[in-house]
């Protein structure tokens, strides 16, 4: 006897809802304070024991928490399946009842028992590691940039020129350290915790950045990236590598474009019209490596200059770079799909 259920996660519990399949028989419930020991020991000694050495299929939204829940799922013998978030919400239609966690989890076991679960990729754990360093660098920089403009903003608010070096140049750090520099008290220590958060976080983002880099330039689907396309580095080849996934699982390379988030929306209805934008749905990871690659469109031995020239002269320079961002993403599409899957994901 197979059953098939449903899993929603939340921090402080999981809800389920388990059906078996020939007799009909569901099972629902909620598992508090879930950890990875807890979680397995429901699957042990609660599940298999009901499924009695039958096929079990649990679905897993998408969402913060999936990662520990599927690997248990997997190491005690069960199939696991990771929902969209999006379509999956978007397979429940119009709202006719209050939306509980026992109403998500009975969503996700019946797509998943009428086989309509719209389901996402389960990538290996070398991809999830790499993954999360090329995140773990991109939160690093976000919050450098963020220390820098705040920099730029006490300057301004005291009426001071803001430098045109960088900030973080010898020179200007000991300008803006200067005991003498005409700012208030509040100010001068606001500018020197900058300073130091800047050179913490440098501390920390440059070793992984050389990291990443390192592995880029020797992983082979990372190593055809860099050599295939111009502007892909070591850094945003394990960016596109780790967040493209599975190529293998779209059909045609305009779907990569949607799946980045850099595809243009319209809406439109009879003759009226409005301006397009992008949608931003996808790994916003993967759209800043994109758009970094091909920024450097704008040079001229660049391969794509003249159409990134055409691009901006009708446009500006940042359409240009999101329209070569596009073709990048529908290239390394096919050069990751044409390489043996056994090297897709080989470590070194």
């Amino acid at each position: 006897m197979s059953m098939v259920g449903g899993l929603d996660l939340h921090r402080g519990q999981i809800t389920f809802d388990v059906v078996a399949t020939e007799t009909g028989e569901v099972w629902r419930g909620r598992l508090g304070q879930p950890t990875r020991a807890r979680f397995r020991h429901w699957l042990e000694s609660e599940l298999a024991p009901r499924a009695n050495g039958a096929s079990v299929g649990l679905a897993v939204e998408g969402c913060t928490g999936w990662r520990y829940v599927v690997e248990e799922i997997t190491a005690a013998g069960f199939e696991a399946h990771l929902a969209e978030p999006a379509d999956t919400q978007a397979a429940r239609g119009r709202k006719r009842r209050a939306k509980t966690d026992r109403t998500d989890a009975r969503l996700l076991r019946d797509l998943l028992a009428d086989g309509d679960l719209p389901e996402s990729w389960i990538p290996p754990a070398c991809v999830l590691e790499w993954r999360e360093r090329v995140r773990l660098y991109k939160s690093l920089v976000d919050q450098r940039t963020q220390w820098v403009q705040r920099i730029h903003a006490e300057l301004f608010q005291h009426g001071l020129p803001v430098p045109d070096a960088e900030i973080a140049t010898p020179s200007t750090k000991a300008w803006l350290c200067d005991p003498q520099l005409a700012v208030s008290a509040a100010a001068r220590q606001r500018i020197q915790t900058a300073y130091v958060m800047i050179d913490a976080t440098n501390g920390e983002a440059l070793p992984l950045r050389a990291q990443l880099t390192r592995f880029g330039t020797r992983q082979p689907a990372c190593r055809a990236l860099v050599e295939g396309h111009f502007g892909i580095g070591g850094l945003t080849a394990v960016a596109i590598w780790s967040e493209l996934g599975d190529c293998q699982r779209f059909t045609r390379s305009m779907q990569v474009v949607r799946h980045a988030g850099i595809d243009v929306t319209v809406d439109s209805s009879d003759t009226h019209r409005a301006s397009g934008y992008l949608s931003h749905q996808g790994p916003s990871i993967l759209r800043w490596a994109l758009y970094e690659a091909a920024k450097c469109s704008a040079r001229p031995v660049a391969p794509d200059y003249a159409y990134y020239s055409a691009v901006k002269k009708r446009h500006d320079g940042k359409l240009a770079a999101l329209a070569v961002a596009r073709k990048l993403a529908r290239r390394c599409y096919h050069t990751l799909r044409n390489i043996d899957p056994e090297e897709v994901y080989a470590t070194v």
